[in-house]
């Protein structure tokens, strides 16, 4: 690997063990984590078709595979579960970059948007389906406390305080709801105070699952009442779990975390607590192998960094011009999943640095 390769590399303790001694095959992997934030996923879409394809995707023998993912990341994994993971990917990308809106749209006009990359997703299945042996898990938030029913900026505003405090006083404003399809089987039992609470998705609420969990607050609304789950108004599951900082521990295997950063950070709110950003030698992250695009890949982007939502702004009502760098962006992170494939095919250990 040369200097300037595509990507990092980070691994806790006992995923480093593993790769010293064993190399790394497919069905050692029993997990596959997505990120919520928002459009940095696009960067990841390259590498999702070549993991995922069920016809020739690195990842079409895993046994047994727990696809778990929070807004963006929810829609990648519901695309990636799918019977023709390649096409719904294909469908996410291009509505994602497709999306426009006035100046200053409301919360409905945003929502509308976001209904439109549900829909893009599940294509023209009515629930979201896994393919033999994929297990999906689609990540929401839903209000409680003064968030119940209560969307204003006063309310989120104590909800993100008492974050400050302490990540565990979240869970007066906020509870961890989980849809499910497939063998699903991760997290096994709640594990902090944010709860677990499971819903199988259904033709009656697998839209509505996917909005919920890229209904980002004050920009969107949220989804009232999804058929099947507790009454509540749900939020974006990166509000919670935001980087899924997860027991992995739990698992039997090897999660393959595809990033668009070398950290984890655990919830929404924690990246604006500086000792909480980055998660170091986290005892859940012993197993896991985190692959993120290299600063040198970040300088050959538009504007020298992953597409975010600051693009919006940035480029105003030009949606020509953001939808062209955009799908450069893509185009630029081919290069990215090329060369994390070739290292999945013959890992070099030397290359990993400590998670």
């Amino acid at each position: 690997m040369s200097a300037d390769r595509g990507f990092v590399l980070r691994a806790g303790r006992r995923a480093a063990a593993h790769l010293r001694a064993h190399g790394l095959q497919p069905d050692d992997v029993s997990c596959v984590p997505a990120a919520a934030g928002g459009p940095k996923g696009l960067a990841l879409i390259p590498l999702d078709r070549l993991l995922f394809d069920p016809a020739h995707g690195w990842l079409r023998a895993a046994p047994r595979l727990q696809l778990i993912g929070a807004s963006i990341g929810a829609w990648r994994m519901a695309a990636a579960a799918m019977p023709d993971a390649v096409a719904a990917l294909d469908r996410l990308a291009d509505g994602y970059v497709a999306q426009t809106y006035a100046r200053r749209p409301t919360a409905r006009e945003v929502a509308d948007e976001c209904r439109k990359l549900a829909r893009a997703v599940l294509g023209s299945l009515p629930a979201c389906e896994t393919r033999p042996g994929v297990a999906l898990t689609v990540i929401a938030a839903r209000a409680r406390g003064v968030l119940d029913r209560n969307a204003s900026r006063t309310a989120f505003a104590q909800a993100a305080l008492a974050n400050t405090l302490s990540r565990s006083r979240l869970a007066a404003y906020l509870q961890r709801v989980l849809f499910t399809a497939g063998p699903s089987r991760f997290p096994a039992a709640p594990f902090d105070r944010l709860g677990l609470t499971r819903v199988p998705l259904d033709e009656h609420n697998s839209e509505d699952a996917l909005l919920a969990s890229g209904s980002i607050p004050l920009v969107c609304e949220p989804v009232r009442d999804p058929a099947g789950a507790p009454r509540g108004d749900y939020w974006d599951g990166g509000l919670i779990d935001y980087h899924l900082l997860l027991p992995y521990s739990q698992l039997p295997g090897l999660v393959l975390y595809p990033h668009f950063v070398p950290f984890v950070t655990a919830g929404w709110l924690d990246k604006f607590v500086p000792w909480r950003k980055a998660a170091r030698a986290h005892r859940w992250l012993d197993n896991v192998l985190l692959i993120a695009p290299s600063p040198q890949l970040l300088a050959r982007l538009p504007n020298r960094k992953l597409p975010d939502r600051s693009d919006f702004y940035r480029y105003g009502l030009d949606h020509p011009a953001r939808q062209r760098d955009w799908r450069r962006a893509i185009s630029e992170c081919n290069r990215f999943a090329d060369e994390v494939m070739a290292w999945l095919e013959r890992p070099d250990p030397t290359l990993l640095r400590t998670l």
